[in-house]
């Protein structure tokens, strides 16, 4: 197919499937039809295992929303999507190029629309989808812009059509016919500027050719001097985090027991100062160690200092989950502690890729890939997974279990609240998830749910 055409496919395709309809089981169908047909559409030489992967967590995806409709999956989707889009099209591209292809194709729609002859291949031949535009979304689009003016021109008019069966929208209709010309246009005809082309060599994962000692970061030092300074400077930390790694697990193993509401304040302190910690680590090392300093056979002692200072970043960070986990224990599961988990998981593979990073002589670039990827995959899983029903079902043993909490501010854990509603008796929580479950169940076919659709109502209305 030509550009044009997929592009008018996927407008025929939203307005199908979001018409009068939720965001929900619809978007699943949308994500995996735009899977399908970037795979065929993708040239046979581009279809490596990265591809295919990334074809796989596409659908996947797809499927995750469908079943949750949350915005993590919603995430998953969106960047699965355009990954496999991207990496069908120039697969040589780094990935972290990406962001940058998708934020500028954003913004240039408007100026990018009006160059037809860019997107818009022409035929001699009368083809059918050029009788289509011609007989009926031309006309079709002014008749509607004309129908929405006069309908709120004249009430007598509008009543017309809105007491019909057909109650045809005209202008959530053109809503949708721009939202899908819009996804459409961007997914099927982005645009790689040449400056970003440019750019790609700058983000290989190895150095290219024979890299020598290059020049000192500053002018006032040379590079003795900023080796010695880089050796000084990581010693005098690693003092410093061997020190502030001994007070904070003398805090967090040997001092009282605290209440809930300054546990909680201290555990956010102290995640959040590893995570500096984390970063700020990477960012030093990232400093030192650029180019020819990789290679640099006087900086062994230089080297060794850093990978000492990862492993003690490491330990920190394992002593941040281990006081997340004693939260945990004592208060319960939330979204939010899960989180410190996830972001504590994401700075130890960032200190891992790090210490790779030296080991084996890799560009800075190499750990921004590899992040990519990393948060990438993180994504995957959190859309992958039932978080709320683990969160319930962990808490649910506990004693100090609150079933007003889970039921208003945990999703998807209807299936087992019911069960504890019927367990205990409590008729309020009962009637009040059934009602909910209802309201999903009762959508129409495109806006369902496919969680809900899972929960038998019947049996326990029965009971």
């Amino acid at each position: 197919m030509k550009k044009h055409h997929l592009i008018f496919l996927t407008v025929f395709a939203v307005v199908i499937l979001f018409y009068k309809e939720y965001i929900a089981l619809n978007l699943g169908i949308f994500g995996i039809f735009l899977s399908i047909l970037t795979y065929a559409q993708t040239k046979t030489e581009f279809k490596n295992r990265m591809f295919l992967t990334l074809f796989v967590t596409s659908i996947f995806s797809s499927l995750a929303f469908a079943w949750f409709g949350d915005a993590v999956s919603f995430a998953a989707v969106f960047i699965s999507l355009f990954l496999l889009r991207f990496r069908g099209t120039y697969p040589k591209l780094k990935p972290f190029l990406y962001i940058e292809v998708l934020f500028l194709n954003f913004f240039t729609f408007l100026i990018r629309v009006f160059k037809i002859e860019q997107w818009y291949e022409k035929s001699n031949e009368r083809s059918l989808s050029k009788k289509i535009i011609t007989l009926v979304l031309i006309p079709g689009l002014f008749v509607t812009i004309f129908f929405f003016i006069y309908a709120r021109g004249s009430d007598h008019f509008a009543n017309l059509f809105r007491d019909s069966e057909l109650e045809f929208q005209p202008l959530t209709f053109v809503i949708l016919m721009i939202i899908g010309f819009y996804i459409g246009f961007i997914f099927w005809n982005f645009g790689v500027e040449r400056f970003i082309f440019r750019q790609n060599h700058y983000l290989n994962d190895d150095f290219s050719g024979s890299i020598k000692s290059e020049n000192p970061t500053f002018s006032f030092l040379d590079i003795d001097s900023e080796r010695t300074s880089g050796l000084i400077s990581f010693c005098a930390l690693n003092l410093l985090l061997f020190i502030f790694i001994a007070t904070y697990n003398y805090e967090q193993f040997f001092e009282v027991t605290k209440s809930a509401d300054s546990l909680s304040a201290e555990t956010h302190e102290r995640v959040n100062a590893v995570i500096m910690s984390i970063v700020m680590a990477i960012l030093v090392i990232l400093f030192y160690f650029k180019r020819g300093f990789n290679f640099d056979e006087k900086a062994r002692a230089l080297k060794i200092s850093a990978k000492i200072w990862i492993i003690l970043n490491a330990v920190l960070v394992i002593s941040a989950s281990l006081k997340n986990s004693e939260y945990i224990i004592n208060f319960g599961l939330t979204y939010k502690r899960l989180g410190v988990y996830a972001f504590l998981t994401m700075a130890l593979i960032g200190l891992i890729f790090t210490f790779v990073k030296i080991r084996k002589r890799k560009t800075n670039a190499f750990l921004f890939n590899q992040m990519f990827w990393s948060c990438y995959g993180l994504i995957l899983v959190c859309s992958y997974v039932n978080w709320g029903g683990i969160i319930t079902s962990n808490n649910i043993r506990r004693k100090d279990f609150e079933d007003n909490y889970h039921l208003t501010s945990i999703n998807y854990n209807e299936k087992i609240l019911l069960d504890y509603a019927e367990k205990t008796g409590n008729s309020e929580m009962k009637n009040q998830l059934v009602e909910r479950i209802e309201s999903y169940q009762k959508e129409t076919f495109l806006s369902k749910i496919l969680y809900y659709e899972t929960i038998n109502i019947k049996q326990s209305k029965s009971k």
